[in-house]
């Protein structure tokens, strides 16, 4: 079954609201095995929204409104459908009589334009609001199915949830649900690893595989349609093992977690501490690590050494390696390895991690924007500094630079 999702707001078009409607349901049908192929945003209009309809029924077999089924003029979307079927408008009496109850027990005067909410198409399937007024309705006319749910999300989400769901599934029978694992890699762009993977997914058919990236960060998403997560799995299982075989060596989780946890997780179970000492990247490593929880475990903790001066008093390193004539300088291998091994000392972890570099937007040192040193000292191993090139904005820059060194720590974890 195709569906297209259509929202009715202008404050969607606006972006005074943000559309978190869309992504919910979108996961709620796939789970119910219902592929999503549209999604519109449509305003308080009625020529807009009916041409919204006609579009969305030539080209799926269901259409999930969200929004204007509210009291006010502005809420059409039970009217305009109405009239595109050619059905009429009826009160759905148990939903007024609810409306009435609410109204008297707050000993307020109930207005005409509340009836609006308990309005319902002809023929069609009511839907209990449990968490506010206005009745949903699921509608079929040869052949499509149109499901009208509330705007706001206390009151669309417990809707879709219950009487939504079971509706779809008494119209289509047993569907069967999407199940889906992802895979979370790390030291690999997006296109690099589509290029690793190209041969598997030019050929995929059931499951399928869809890569899609964050910062720093790559996922790949294996899905297949079941009757049950017993008989997916196996799918599943197959389809992963392959791409293990092709990308293992940055696949750091099969679970959808940041680098991060992952890493936390490992120190935990090799019961080994981490340090860290940050330059130009102002601490982002530290954050993202102890926003892990329970990480204090694992994470003993950091400093920030923006400049020269702190670098020296907090970590030790001489005032000649950082400036003045033949000084290898602040963004430096050598300062780098200097700042990985005293954060480790200070602390008395079997890691210390460092970042310097360049993270712009201008040069520094005669060297230039993306040029980072990560540094790894580990107790009773040499230390190890990895040059990194980085492309992207300051922020994206600094990001980057964490992710990959973490990436390096993971390797040698694992």
């Amino acid at each position: 079954m195709k569906a297209e999702i259509i929202a009715v707001g202008t404050e969607l078009l606006l972006g005074q609201i943000v559309n978190t409607n869309a992504q919910f349901l979108s996961q709620k049908l796939a789970e119910l095995g219902i592929d999503v192929y549209f999604q519109t945003v449509v305003g308080d209009n009625p020529a807009r929204l009916r041409q919204a309809i006609e579009i969305g029924r030539s080209r799926a077999d269901l259409l999930v409104f969200t929004g204007g089924l509210g009291p006010t003029q502005d809420d059409l979307t039970k009217d305009v459908l109405a009239d595109c079927l050619g059905r009429q408008l009826i009160l759905h009496e148990p939903s007024m009589a609810v409306i009435e109850r609410l109204f008297s027990s707050r000993g307020i005067p109930m207005v005409e334009s509340n009836r609006r909410q308990a309005l319902m198409l002809e023929s069609s399937h009511p839907l209990e609001n449990t968490a506010g007024l206005a009745v949903g309705n699921g509608v079929s006319e040869d052949g499509t199915l149109y499901l009208l749910l509330p705007g706001p999300p206390k009151e669309m989400k417990p809707m879709m949830e219950g009487a939504g769901s079971a509706w779809l599934r008494e119209m289509q029978g047993e569907l069967q649900p999407l199940y889906s694992r992802i895979l979370k890699f790390a030291g690999i762009g997006e296109s690099n690893l589509e290029a690793k993977l190209l041969d598997l997914i030019e050929r995929q058919t059931d499951p399928t595989i869809a890569p899609y990236a964050k910062e720093g960060e790559v996922a790949i998403r294996v899905s297949t349609k079941a009757p049950s997560e017993g008989e997916a799995n196996p799918k599943i299982d197959e389809t992963v093992s392959q791409i293990r075989a092709l990308a293992g060596e940055f696949l750091y989780a099969e679970r959808d977690i940041p680098l991060e946890e992952q890493l936390i997780a490992l120190l935990r179970l090799s019961r080994r501490k981490l340090a860290s000492a940050e330059s130009c990247s102002g601490g982002l490593f530290a954050e993202l690590v102890t926003s892990v929880p329970g990480s204090s475990g694992e994470f003993a903790g950091g400093v920030v050494t923006y400049t020269n001066q702190m670098k020296h008093q907090l970590l030790g390193i001489p005032m000649s390696q950082l400036e003045g004539a033949g000084a290898a300088g602040a963004v430096s291998e050598s300062t780098a390895a200097l700042m990985a091994e005293r954060v480790r000392l200070a602390a008395d972890a079997d890691f210390g991690v460092s970042l310097t570099g360049v993270a712009g937007p201008a040069e520094s040192e005669g060297k230039p924007v993306g040029l980072v040193y990560a540094g790894i000292a580990e107790r009773g191993q040499p230390t190890v500094v990895h040059t990194l090139n980085l492309s992207g904005d300051r922020t994206m820059i600094r990001l980057r630079a964490v992710k990959a060194v973490m990436y390096q720590l993971w390797l040698r974890l694992r």
